[in-house]
């Protein structure tokens, strides 16, 4: 039995982040013994995809991103647009092959993890003392046996929590270049509503263009469940033909996903000495889907507490009064009762575009949610408030 002060399971945005922030410890502190374990090739490794977020400038990962923009677009179903500059924000892509490329080059040298390649099966508290194992079968066949004083756990959960609401953000993406130049490479398209709207839920175009001839153009929905192949099909053929007026393109590349909006509770903390960190730990946030800010909130303030000798604990990627307005929305969006198209771009057309970003991340004062919240439909909320303490949670059959 391998014996080590940390072990990380999973080697995703979540995992290795955390990986990297515990290797860098402040000065005058030691560099912790840390073993991080990542799936072997296979249907446990996940494809090569892109993370999105916002924040000020210079960020850790500027050196890996795709492309960064400081002006962003809405878009309502009649094609109206509502552009931003929400500085000091800028709205970053970063792929997770130079993500991953990137932090291997920081982590080179003494003090880095130590990696391993394995299909992890079991991750416990030890019987007696503190300190957990972790067990499961290393890439060449053989038995793996590690244990550690604290376990940090980053894999997907294979079940979502009971909950009052569960939504699927669902998508397809295109990585398309045309044979005429008919992108802005100086604007973000985060949601353009001329697309076919479900019953419940909502669904918008995504445009991130890299150049006047490149981009990544998807299509999204929260919706109840995900479509075929055929239904993404049809709908990317839309919204690239009929609504952007592509002409002709060439597809180089393709990414699909399935994130949960859910009001379920995801534990933190699954054992005296193990704690799940990323979207098993809550890291998602529920009303947008986005993860990779809140992954690196929960990273840092993870390595902190270590380094000062404290115990490891994710905290909440999101202060509860956020976890309770998305609640209130998820509930209002799968009743119906709320057009998550008038929604969306409702607030983006009268909340300043900087305001509204911090609001999205859980970073704003409670006056200016306050302020946030009139401008949205406050009848229709204010039921599903009123509704939401005797809705029963219960678990999902699917992820």
């Amino acid at each position: 039995m391998r014996e080590t002060d940390v072990i990380v399971v999973g080697a995703g945005a979540a995992g290795l982040s955390l990986a990297y922030r515990l290797c860098a410890p402040p000065p005058g502190h030691p560099v912790p013994d840390v073993t991080l374990i990542d799936a072997p090739a296979g249907p446990l490794r996940p494809p090569e995809r892109t993370w999105c977020f916002w924040e000020s400038s210079p960020g850790d990962f500027d050196g890996a991103l795709t492309a960064a923009w400081e002006s962003l677009r809405v878009r309502g179903r009649d094609g109206a647009p509502t552009v931003g500059r929400p500085a000091p924000f800028r709205y970053k892509m970063l792929r997770s092959g130079s993500f991953e490329s990137l932090l291997a080059e920081r982590l080179e040298g003494p003090g880095s993890p130590r990696r391993v390649v394995a299909r992890v099966d079991g991750v416990r508290d030890l019987a007696s003392g503190p300190g957990a194992e972790v067990t499961g079968v290393a890439a060449d066949g053989s038995a793996l046996a590690l244990r550690g004083r604290w376990v940090f756990d980053s894999r997907p959960p294979h079940a979502l929590p009971p909950a009052r609401t569960t939504l699927l953000q669902h998508f397809r993406g295109w990585f398309v270049r045309t044979d005429r130049p008919v992108f802005d490479p100086a604007t973000a398209d985060l949601m353009d509503f001329r697309t076919p709207q479900p019953a419940h839920g909502l669904s918008f175009g995504y445009v991130l263009p890299t150049s006047e001839y490149e981009a990544l153009v998807e299509y999204t929905e929260f919706s109840r469940a995900v479509l075929d192949d055929a239904g993404y099909a049809r709908a990317l053929r839309h919204y690239t033909e009929r609504v952007l007026g592509l002409g002709r393109f060439e597809v180089t590349a393709s990414e699909q996903g399935v994130i949960p909006m859910t009001d379920g509770r995801f534990p933190r903390r699954a054992g005296r000495s193990v704690f799940r960190v990323g979207t098993a730990g809550g890291a998602t946030r529920p009303s947008t889907g986005y993860t990779f800010a809140a992954v690196q909130r929960q990273a840092r303030a993870v390595a902190a507490a270590y380094h000062a000798g404290r115990v490891p604990e994710p905290p909440p990627a999101y202060p509860a009064r956020a976890r309770a307005m998305d609640a209130v929305l998820l509930r209002g969006l799968d009743s119906g009762r709320v057009d998550g198209a008038e929604f969306f771009e409702g607030l983006f057309r009268r909340v300043p575009m900087e305001r509204l970003l911090r609001f999205l991340d859980g970073d704003t004062r409670p006056y200016e949610d306050f302020t946030i919240g009139l401008r949205t439909p406050v009848g229709p909320m204010l039921r599903t408030v009123a509704e939401l303490p005797w809705l029963l949670r219960r678990r999902p059959a699917r992820l």
